[in-house]
């Protein structure tokens, strides 16, 4: 964090979010835009992830996380796939100490046993690290995908069935909430994505059922502390009614 972002803490108002989620899109055409290689967009990106995690500690939100390798992502080119995975490892080499001096705790969410070993034992530090941290939770999604989610707590859910220790009537929304990611943390109230594009994309699909959405066409290297006070300036001004009908309606 800059020397800047360790100013006094913002406190938020009443309206903000505790728990905001990001699709970091827009890295690859930041980068052809400026003649370069989509890793060259990668790289800047990881520029405005320390910003926005920056800012979620410094605003006191309860969680950030962030979408940075999807399961579908396996899809692309093998050497981006490739540089994208040694980036990561080399972020969680670079990062994990300053997260742990300004008490972040980060976890890594999705199917990591798809990863090399070097990079898993790498996840595994970080996290043994930065696991007693009571401040901002980080939740960097890598190899996630919300039908992925989804369906490995229902597998849980099987398994206890099967074992006895579960009836199939027992089974309702709140057993299945108890299995997926990130089940432990507030919900997911704002989810952001950047790059112009107004879809999901498989994240989150259980956990962001009530979550207010903001969509940018800033690509995620412009990403910065201005763009996410619109975010929140937004999400301040929406009506949540998580299903039910305003106070006032007749």
């Amino acid at each position: 964090m800059s020397s800047k972002n360790q100013q006094q803490l913002i406190e938020l108002p009443h309206s903000s979010p505790r728990h905001v989620a990001i699709i970091m899109d827009g890295n690859g055409r930041w980068a052809t835009n400026r003649g370069q290689l989509r890793i060259f967009g990668h790289q800047a990106g990881f520029k405005s992830v320390r910003r926005a995690v920056s800012f979620a500690a410094n605003h006191h939100f309860e969680a950030l996380t962030l979408y940075a390798f999807s399961s579908e992502n396996w899809k692309r080119p093998s050497k981006e796939v490739s540089a994208l995975l040694e980036l990561f490892m080399l972020a969680l080499d670079s990062e994990v100490k300053s997260l742990h001096r300004h008490n972040v705790r980060l976890r890594i969410i999705g199917d990591t046993s798809c990863f090399g070993l070097r990079l898993q034992e790498g996840i595994r530090r970080s996290e043994t690290l930065t696991c007693n941290n009571d401040g901002l939770t980080l939740n960097i999604a890598a190899n996630y995908g919300g039908r992925w989610d989804i369906i490995q707590g229902v597998r849980q859910l099987a398994t206890r069935v099967q074992e006895g220790r579960l009836r199939p009537d027992q089974i309702e929304e709140d057993t299945l909430c108890q299995v997926v990611c990130v089940n432990e943390l507030a919900p997911v109230d704002l989810v952001i994505r950047t790059g112009g594009e107004h879809r999901i994309s498989n994240f989150l699909l259980w956990q962001i059922a009530y979550a207010e959405l903001f969509f940018t066409d800033v690509l995620w290297p412009d990403f910065d502390d201005s763009v996410f006070e619109m975010a929140l300036t937004s999400f301040a001004q929406r009506e949540r009614r998580f299903g039910g009908t305003a106070p006032n309606y007749s």
